[in-house]
């Protein structure tokens, strides 16, 4: 089996709900010692307001081909066995899951920091905007990832008065790049 053929990724319809059931079996293996799995789910508050829903869309296409693109990185920096990805698309409620990353290796560090990796560039650089729903009013969210590498990249909507540094960033581990801002001296 080639990686690609060990590589899931679905968008997931409108009220239709992820079944984890499903991607883990998909890469579950008898040489995979180690299942890593990360669940998104919707809370039912944020910084004080009641969260009613979620509403996600995107553009699926390149959500996809980003998603494919990104687990082949997790695969030339991991010796993994499978991954699976799924992201729900529409109105996510309370308690339910809308987003899911599972990974299987031989061994847990791999498995382990490959999902961190996966979730944080799906957040960092997917097409996949979510609208945060409350008791009181709604507002579209960017997710903090995508601000932290709009920043590594220079684009902070100023002027270029900033110096960006960043470190690099370890092939085996699962930590993003740390990011330094400065302002330029005059």
């Amino acid at each position: 089996m080639n990686s690609e053929e060990k590589t899931l990724v679905e968008i997931i319809d409108d009220n239709n709900q992820i079944d984890l059931a499903k991607y883990i079996n998909y890469v579950s293996a008898p040489q995979a010692g180690a299942i890593a799995t990360f669940s998104g789910t919707t809370r039912d508050t944020f910084e004080g307001k009641t969260v009613v829903e979620l509403r996600y869309e995107a553009y699926v296409s390149m959500a996809i081909k980003n998603l494919k693109s990104i687990c082949s990185a997790a695969r030339s920096s991991w010796d993994l066995h499978s991954i699976a990805v799924a992201h729900r698309l529409g109105i996510v409620p309370v308690g339910e899951t809308s987003v899911f990353v599972v990974v299987s290796a031989t061994h847990r560090a791999d498995a382990l920091d490959a999902c961190k990796f996966l979730i944080d560039e799906l957040k960092a650089s997917v097409p996949i905007w979510k609208k945060e729903v409350y008791s009181d009013g709604e507002v579209w969210k960017e997710n903090p990832e995508f601000l932290e590498r709009r920043l590594e990249l220079g684009k902070d909507g100023g002027c270029c008065r900033r110096k960006i540094e960043t470190a690099a960033h370890d092939k085996k581990s699962c930590c993003k790049p740390k990011v330094k801002v400065e302002e330029a001296i005059d």
